[in-house]
C-alpha cells in the first residue's frame, strides 16, 4: 500500500536529530524522497543509514548551516535542476540562543537566533516558491513555540525569533492562497529533545513524549489531501488541535 507521501520530494531543516529527524524518518517511511539538510555530516549518514532501512526511496544529504545564506540560494537551484519541483519544505531548523535578561544578550548572540531562525526561513521560502508553485500540492511547515506568545522573562530571544517566524508563515499562506500550497505552522509542546533538555535542564526527560509522537501529524499536514492553511497546530495538550492568530495569554 503506496503511504500518504509516495513521491513527494521532501526538504527537512534540522535533519540530524529531534523532530527534524523523526520527522524526516517519518516522512521516508510515507513514501517521499528526504532531501535532509543539518550541520553535522556524521549524524546525516547515520539518518540516511536509518531511512535506507525503511524506504526504497533514500535521502540527499546537504551538510550546511543555515547562516550560510549564499548556500541556501545554490540549494534551490540544485533542487530545481534534479527535480524540477519542492512538494515539502518542513523548516523546523532552530537554535535557542541565551535564556538571559534582554540587557545581557550580547549583540552575535541576537543575530545569530535571529539569522537561524527567522532570516534563514525567509531565504528559504524566497528560493523555494518557484519550486513549491510547480508542485501539484506544494506544503510548508515551520516549526514554532509557545515561546512566540507566552513572552517568558529571559527568553527574549527565542520568543522574539519564534513570533516572527509564525508572522512569516501567516503572511505567506495569505500571499498563495490561491495555490495550491498550504502554509502551516507548530507548536510541538515539550518534547524530549536536547534543546527542551537545554532550555529547562531540570526537567526529568522521561515526563516528555519522543519527537517519533509528532510526526505522524506532520506528515499529514504534508500529504495532497491537507486542506488547512494559515492555522497553527497546537501538540501542547493532551488533544492536539489547531488555532489561530490569537491564541491565550
Amino acid at each position: 500500500m503506496a503511504g500518504k507521501l509516495e513521491g513527494r520530494v521532501a526538504l527537512v531543516t534540522g535533519a540530524s536529530r529531534g523532530i527534524g529527524r523523526a520527522t524526516a524518518l517519518e516522512f521516508a517511511k510515507e513514501g517521499a524522497h528526504i532531501i535532509a539538510l543539518a550541520r553535522t555530516s556524521g549524524a546525516l549518514e547515520e539518518l540516511d543509514d536509518d531511512i535506507r532501512a525503511v524506504s526504497p526511496h533514500g535521502a540527499t544529504l546537504v551538510p550546511a548551516d543555515l547562516k550560510d545564506m549564499d548556500g541556501i540560494d545554490r540549494l534551490g537551484g540544485a533542487i530545481y535542476d534534479r527535480w524540477g519541483k519542492l512538494d515539502i519544505f518542513f523548516g523546523n531548523g532552530a537554535i535557542l540562543g541565551p535564556i538571559s535578561p534582554i540587557g545581557h544578550v550580547m549583540p552575535k548572540e541576537w543575530d545569530d537566533v535571529m539569522t537561524v531562525n527567522v532570516t534563514a526561513n525567509w531565504r528559504l521560502l524566497r528560493i523555494l516558491d518557484p519550486l513549491l508553485t510547480r508542485s501539484d500540492a506544494g506544503r510548508v511547515i515551520l516549526m514554532s513555540s509557545a515561546a512566540a506568545w507566552k513572552h517568558r522573562p529571559y527568553w527574549g530571544c527565542y520568543s522574539v525569533s519564534k513570533a516572527a517566524l509564525e508572522a512569516l508563515g501567516h503572511t505567506y499562506a495569505q500571499e498563495v492562497a490561491t495555490t495550491p500550497i498550504k502554509v502551516m505552522m507548530v507548536d510541538p509542546g515539550p518534547l524530549r529533545t536536547d534543546m527542551r533538555a537545554t532550555a529547562v535542564p531540570g526537567e526529568d526527560p522521561l515526563s516528555l513524549r519522543e519527537p517519533s509522537a509528532l510526526a505522524p501529524h506532520l506528515a499529514s499536514m504534508a500529504a495532497a489531501d491537507w486542506t488547512e492553511t494559515g492555522r497553527i497546530f497546537d501538540f501542547s495538550g493532551s488533544e492536539p488541535k489547531l488555532t489561530d492568530f490569537g491564541r491565550p495569554v
